[in-house]
């Protein structure tokens, strides 16, 4: 049986012992509001940072803490858990459980790897672009799973053929792995469905400042980001750790093989896709639809929940009453990130209703801080932070500081809130800072110096990108 670590233990005291000494010893730091927030923000960071318990348990305490010391009523709270953007994900999250159940994930990755072709640097492609893909549309951590088992397939291939395991087979295989943990990450940024800090960005604008960001609207700005910032992982690895002279044409065999056993696309497999598509095209033309037809007011959530009751009640065979899915299916279904949303907008709405951010914005407006420094120096922060601690956490409770700190400036939230939002994505240092840097650490082929190594220059050359955005991309999207 695994011990509950020091760290753990350590954080489950400290983080209540903190909010009561800061009852105790009344700091009158701001106002009696703003003190409370404070140390719910500061319980909830420990409790974050060392994770005593789950992130999403920690997510609760804002319903609790709130309405007892007359923050905000219980109504008003729990309307955050209950947001739109709390079931836009909800919606993304039965889509991605849907192409799970049915396989089709997988053979869209092996059909994206099938075509980029087959000699090793391709390969590693193939990889990579099948995984940004999935990352899209269902959780980083997913994708990470489907693909390293493929890859270990090939990889496996070069262990066993007549000059045994090389330096070059090795650097293949270190490759192949990294480039799926990062591809992984980056690949998320692309969507508001596809990584969870987006959607906690989406919502603080919709609860705090009335502002929309479709589907489409984030696509223009996070699809570009992802392929150059995939195109780079790309060019880092192969130069990094090259694999001349390494030759094998069985890999293609592998993927045909693998395709084989799925067998022919099977009728449930269409359904999903035609639902998919459906639903991915209403996103991307809702705009046109509603300019069309203005009296529908489609909104991004109400096409998420469609799609999700497409596939709970469209009958696959309606004699049998069989359908794609039932909802037993949703046992497997984050429901906790669903909560961790509720609560990060829970906090973001207390910092606003406190004065918090006002104070923040006030603060800012009266120094003489460069606005570039500023956004670089927040950009900076945020990415190396999320290596130590939860993205969607580190999100929650930077992201209405940072609307404060745009609003000192005078800058429009949206300049700076997407860049910081993205950099909490680009986590590439540490087998600790996303799943899929874990789930590729745990296949053995991958050292903690060498990931390092690695994400240290992607964590840079992502600075200088979201950088570059802010300056001078953003400004002419928005």
């Amino acid at each position: 049986m695994n011990m509950y670590p020091l760290s753990k233990r350590l954080g489950l005291i400290l983080g209540p012992l903190l909010f009561i000494l800061l009852q105790v010893f009344q700091f009158n730091l701001i106002s009696d509001k703003a003190d409370i927030v404070i140390a719910v923000a500061l319980w909830m960071i420990i409790w974050w940072i060392t994770e005593a318990v789950s992130i999403s348990v920690t997510a609760l305490l804002p319903l609790f803490l709130f309405p007892l010391f007359k923050v905000m009523p219980i109504d008003e709270v729990g309307a955050n858990y209950g947001s739109p953007i709390v079931f836009l994900f909800f919606g993304g999250f039965v889509l991605a459980l849907a192409l799970e159940k049915v396989n089709l994930h997988r053979r869209i990755a092996l059909n994206i790897i099938r075509l980029t072709g087959t000699t090793p640097n391709k390969v590693i492609l193939g990889f990579m672009l099948a995984t940004a893909f999935m990352s899209m549309w269902i959780s980083n951590t997913a994708s990470a799973v489907v693909m390293l088992p493929i890859a270990m397939s090939v990889i496996n291939l070069l262990i066993n053929d007549a000059d045994g395991f090389t330096k070059q087979d090795q650097n293949f295989a270190l490759s192949v792995m990294l480039g799926i943990a990062f591809s992984a990450n980056a690949g998320g940024i692309a969507t508001i469905i596809g990584t969870p800090p987006n959607s906690i960005l989406i919502g603080l604008l919709e609860n705090e400042y009335n502002m929309e960001i479709s589907f489409l609207n984030w696509l223009i700005v996070g699809l570009p980001f992802s392929v150059i910032l995939i195109t780079i992982i790309y060019f880092v690895l192969i130069k990094l750790f090259p694999n001349k002279g390494l030759e094998f044409g069985a890999s293609k065999t592998v993927i045909v093989d693998e395709l084989n056993k799925l067998g022919k696309l099977s009728p449930k497999e269409r359904q999903v896709l035609v639902t998919f598509a459906v639903i991915v095209s209403l996103w991307i033309f809702r705009t046109v639809i509603n300019g069309i037809f203005p009296k529908l007011g489609l909104t991004d959530t109400m096409i998420s929940i469609l799609g999700a009751l497409a596939l709970f009640t469209v009958p696959h065979k309606f004699n049998k009453g069989e359908f794609i899915l039932e909802w037993k299916d949703t046992q497997k279904l984050a429901w906790g990130i669903l909560i961790l949303f509720g609560g990060g907008l829970a906090l973001a709405k207390g910092m606003s209703a406190s004065g918090i951010v006002d104070i923040v914005a006030e603060t800012i407006s009266k120094s003489e801080v460069s606005i570039l420094f500023t956004a670089s120096l927040l950009i900076f922060l945020m990415l190396f932070m999320t290596e130590l601690m939860s993205n969607v956490a580190l999100t929650a409770v930077l992201a209405p500081v940072v609307a404060g700190i745009a609003i000192g400036l005078e800058v429009p939230i949206l300049y700076l809130l997407i860049p910081v939002t993205m950099a909490s994505s680009c986590a590439f240092m540490l087998p600790m800072a996303t799943p899929p840097n874990a789930i590729v650490f745990a296949s053995g082929f991958v050292k903690v110096h060498q990931m390092a190594r690695v994400g240290v220059i992607l964590n840079l050359i992502s600075v200088i990108l979201l950088i570059l955005m802010f300056q001078y991309i953003l400004p002419l999207i928005f």
